[in-house]
């Protein structure tokens, strides 16, 4: 056996003590989860004053973190265009001693795997690191990624009950994160299901972003959490400025870590990997350099999310996207115009973030303002959904749709160019107390009666029928009137025109606006719209979020807190105290009356958007009486440190479930 054989043969021998020794400083580090080298950055030059920086600041940025206060640490070395920032940060749960090998492994690795990139992240198990070119500190941006950890096999708990345990169990943790009490921005927690085994739940913040935008990247995280593992033994969402992870650990295994490996399970393995290494090295002998040389003349397979394509060696240009112009009925816009409108994309002309890219402000030479989304390469949007998105808009016109005006393409980069909404979206006035109080009960009637008036379109009026299934308040912006629009297609399905209902494996869209049967089971239809545009009226009228709970002592998400008033006769207490002066109590009675009806748990029994229209614009009809809302259910209420546990039967969980008197 050579040398080099014989090396690797000790490495194979030596994994029970790598595996066992997880928690070792001179291992932590070893746990790789994912890395981010955007495409979208630019290489810096071999031997730069850039490339010089960026190897000191990552040199020194281990001990950095040691000197502050052994967790966190953001700094930056240079100045003006050669300015390299960097931030680490680790677990709130290990030692200073894990944290620094973490740190320095990662600053080594980062290198290696993102060679020349002027931006790059990579994540550990028990840390992270970010470098970029552009000033990255205090600031939240969300662009969540899903690494292949996130392949795991479905739960045999039933889905209803494991996506209430789940939930609660985030929530509780993001609750406890973005306290002011809540310093390193870290949780961890986890519950006992009696038969199924333990739930771990962790969060976690940068402490150098306010508590508003740590809620709201954990918030957003946990959204793409649940529409890509609601239903698996785990998944994870890790950003630059938060991350958040759940796994189904067996009722015997276990530990608060995520990896736990029996030590004689793990020398069983290594052993059967070192007999077949060497059963391969004599295979190998006999075989020769002939296939070697075979191979080298294949064309390249890679993955790339998911997908297997080839790739020929010498090829190093990815082909341009082709979309059927003739069925888009849009202009194709040149992308340097594109690129110059935003000031080649800069921070300062950023208005929005989210899973699939970064929205800019742009200015056309004429004068005239432009919103460009910029789709992000590792986003779930690819090119279908861009497709979709472009083909689907641009046969869409109604006062209440964002206007698409065109698109762009250079490369792998896919461009949306809209028309700009001066006031942004809905989330930013309804959800922010000084906003909130700019808008009276008549403009906030007028946006309810707006996005009713854009979905009956989508559904009924245009030529298609359309299912926008990712309907929510930062999804409906605001004109320079207060005029509300929907926008972001990328998620909508076209209807044939005698179809009602369809199913998708593939989940998307946000918690807490998400019907119960498109969450739990994958089917959609218009009344999972209806659903949608259910909670955003109850939001608005209310002044909260449908994803936190009110009413402490019994843990009440917004539907149950509103389903509770309702039958206790106290439902004028839902509405927010800046209405109560500008609102005619008949109409807001009204509209939470038909909130309640379109967010019923049973798809029949919603209104379509069409009945909506004529209950919102006729004080003279009379409405049903609506039945209990989906997910009106109190949380599971989890004690500090004293893990529950419930029986495989939905009605062994302990909850708050209201009836209304």
């Amino acid at each position: 056996m050579d040398k080099d054989a014989s090396s690797i043969l000790l490495l194979l021998l030596s994994c029970p003590l790598i595996i066992v020794a997880h928690n070792s400083p001179c291992t932590a580090a070893e746990d790789l989860l994912h890395t981010d080298c955007p495409d979208s950055t630019q290489d810096y030059a071999p031997n730069s004053t850039f490339g010089t920086n960026l190897k000191l600041l990552l040199s020194s940025l281990s001990s950095k973190t040691s000197l502050s206060n052994g967790y966190f640490c953001n700094y930056s070395v240079g100045s003006d265009k050669d300015q390299v920032y960097g931030l680490a940060l680790c677990r709130g749960d290990v030692t200073s001693k894990v944290c620094l090998s973490c740190v320095e492994a990662a600053s080594r690795e980062i290198l290696t795997l993102c060679p020349s990139k002027e931006e790059a992240i990579i994540w550990y198990e028990d840390c992270q690191v970010h470098y970029s070119f552009q000033m990255i500190f205090s600031t939240m941006v969300y662009a969540g990624k899903l690494p292949h950890w996130n392949d795991l096999q479905p739960i045999l708990l039933n889905p209803n009950q494991f996506l209430q345990i789940q939930n609660d169990l985030l929530n509780e943790l993001i609750s406890q994160v973005t306290s002011n009490s809540s310093d390193r921005r870290f949780a961890t927690r986890e519950v006992t299901i009696s038969g199924t085994g333990k739930v771990l739940g962790l969060v976690q913040c940068t402490p150098d972003i306010s508590c508003d935008d740590c809620e709201t990247c954990l918030q957003q995280s946990m959204a793409d959490l649940i529409g890509c593992c609601s239903s698996r033994q785990g998944g994870m969402v890790l950003g630059r400025s938060c991350n958040l992870k759940f796994q189904v650990s067996p009722e015997k295994g276990g530990g608060a870590r995520l990896v736990s490996i029996k030590a004689s399970v793990a020398i069983s393995i290594s052993v059967f990997l070192a007999s077949g290494f060497c059963a391969y090295l004599l295979w190998r002998r006999r075989k020769g350099t002939q296939e070697d040389e075979e191979n080298s003349q294949r064309p390249l397979r890679i993955d790339v999310e998911g997908q297997t394509s080839t790739l020929v060696l010498h090829s190093n240009i990815l082909q341009g996207y082709q979309i059927d112009d003739s069925s888009s009925e849009l202009p194709l816009i040149d992308y340097e115009a594109i690129r110059v409108a935003t000031g080649n994309f800069s921070n300062t002309n950023k208005i929005g973030q989210g899973g699939f890219g970064t929205v800019y402000k742009g200015t056309l030479p004429d004068g005239k303002e432009i919103a460009v989304k910029r789709l992000s390469r590792r986003s779930w949007q690819g090119l279908d959904e861009f497709k979709n998105e472009v083909k689907l808009i641009a046969k869409l016109q109604h006062r209440n749709l964002v206007r698409l005006l065109g698109y762009g393409m250079e490369g792998e980069e896919k461009l949306l160019i809209y028309e700009f909404m001066p006031n942004f979206s809905l989330d930013v006035f309804i959800f922010d107390p000084i906003k909130r109080s700019q808008l009276n009960w008549r403009t906030q009637y007028n946006i309810i009666v707006c996005i009713s008036r854009g979905l009956l379109y989508l559904h009924e009026d245009s030529r298609l029928k359309i299912i926008h299934r990712d309907l929510k308040p930062s999804n409906v912006l605001l004109d320079k009137d207060m005029t509300a629009k929907i926008s972001d297609f990328g998620m909508a399905r076209i209807f044939c025109e005698d179809q009602n209902t369809a199913d998708t494996k593939r989940v998307v869209g946000t918690f807490g606006y998400m019907s119960p049967e498109y969450a739990m089971e994958g089917i959609f239809s218009v009344k999972s719209d209806v659903f949608s545009f259910g909670v955003i009226l109850l939001e608005i009228i209310s002044g909260k979020r449908n994803n936190s709970y009110y009413l402490n002592e019994h843990g009440h998400t917004l539907l149950a807190y509103v389903w509770t008033l309702w039958g206790e006769g106290k439902v004028l207490d839902f509405v927010d105290l800046s209405l109560i002066s500008s609102c005619p109590r008949r109409e807001v009675l009204r509209c939470i009356h038909i909130g309640l009806l379109c967010v019923q748990q049973d798809a029949a029994d919603r209104p379509t958007m069409s009945d909506v229209i004529v209950m919102l614009e006729s004080d003279s009809r009379d409405l049903p009486q609506p039945t209990k809302p989906a997910f009106a259910l109190g949380r599971v209420v989890i004690q500090m440190n004293q893990p529950y546990s419930v029986s495989s039967s939905v009605n062994a969980v302990t909850i708050s479930d209201i009836t209304p008197r």
